[in-house]
């Protein structure tokens, strides 16, 4: 009898513990679940929204592989992903270690440098469309001033790319805080402890202070392959309401999608290119997913290892 009443009260518990998530169910379900399917049934639709999709196979990925904008979009995104992401981490520990200074008003430098990173979008592109005009722009300006002729940054298929990487480390103060919240995790005893034993500054960062951050630089690896193919608004403005830039320079991966997907009117084919981009990166983020045993420290992992020795 007490078991029964007890089987009836663990039921009641799972019972509303579902209920409490049904919301988070719903949602995950109407917004993600659902487009995500679709997409994948229209990748094998020809459907150009005025018409009902009709079943093409394997057609919309057949004339994906052949299509020289598919790969010029996947050259142009894997470029940009190969300069911004190592400046990227650099840049962003750099900071992190200024920030993790201890002088008079750093609470002000730490709101001055992350700032950045919560303004986005059209705003920001206009204001580096300015620094980067070939004519009055604020780069070419200064470069004058040392006697240097500035190129045309966003007419120059050689510059283009550089260009968004900077424009791409406009934001970098996000990874600026999560390394402080590293760097302001790891031990102090670890320093105290180098110190005695007579280990420079150099030695302390290599021995300590980096292995600390790999958790931290493993994170951001990740999400900078992820955020690399989801590029838009800055290529859709600066080269102007979507087109490709000089030569399809600035032709990013997310970029050429839309223009299939709401120039073109090509669902099924823009579709087809949405799961290819998932899959290269999905691949990309296991690889690196793969890679962690060797390179990233987990101080609760050897915490377990020892235990079990």
């Amino acid at each position: 009898m007490q078991a029964t009443r007890r089987s009836k009260l663990v039921r009641n518990e799972g019972l509303t513990g579902y209920l409490y998530i049904l919301p988070w169910i719903i949602g995950f379900l109407a917004f993600s679940a659902f487009p995500i399917l679709d997409s994948l049934y229209l990748s094998f639709n020809h459907w150009d929204i005025y018409q009902p999709p009709h079943w093409v196979g394997l057609a919309n990925y057949r004339l994906l592989f052949r299509d020289p904008l598919f790969y010029k979009s996947l050259e142009v995104t894997l470029t940009y992903s190969a300069m911004y992401i190592p400046l990227s981490l650099v840049l962003g520990l750099l900071i992190s270690l200024m920030l993790n200074l201890k002088i008079k008003g750093i609470g002000i430098f730490r709101t001055l440098f992350y700032l950045p990173s919560v303004i986005s979008g059209v705003a920001v592109s206009m204001l580096w469309m300015w620094i980067f005009n070939k004519d009055y722009g604020l780069i070419n300006y200064l470069l004058s001033l040392v006697g240097i002729k500035g190129p045309d940054w966003l007419n120059n298929p050689h510059w283009i790319v550089p260009v968004y990487v900077i424009m791409g480390l406009w934001g970098v103060g996000g990874s600026a805080v999560l390394f402080l919240g590293g760097l302001q995790n790891i031990p102090k005893h670890l320093y105290e402890a180098a110190q005695i034993d007579g280990a420079s500054v150099w030695q302390r960062f290599w021995k300590i202070t980096l292995p600390q951050l790999t958790p931290t630089i493993f994170f951001l690896l990740l999400t900078g392959i992820v955020g690399s193919f989801q590029v838009f608004t800055s290529a859709y403005v600066i080269n102007g309401r979507g087109a490709g830039g000089p030569d399809n320079a600035g032709l990013f991966y997310m970029l050429y999608l839309f223009n299939q997907a709401f120039q073109q009117y090509n669902m099924g084919y823009a579709s087809a290119m949405a799961w290819i981009g998932g899959l290269i990166s999905m691949i990309l983020a296991v690889i690196v997913y793969r890679t962690q045993n060797k390179w990233v420290y987990y101080e609760a992992d050897l915490s377990n290892k020892g235990g079990r020795s």
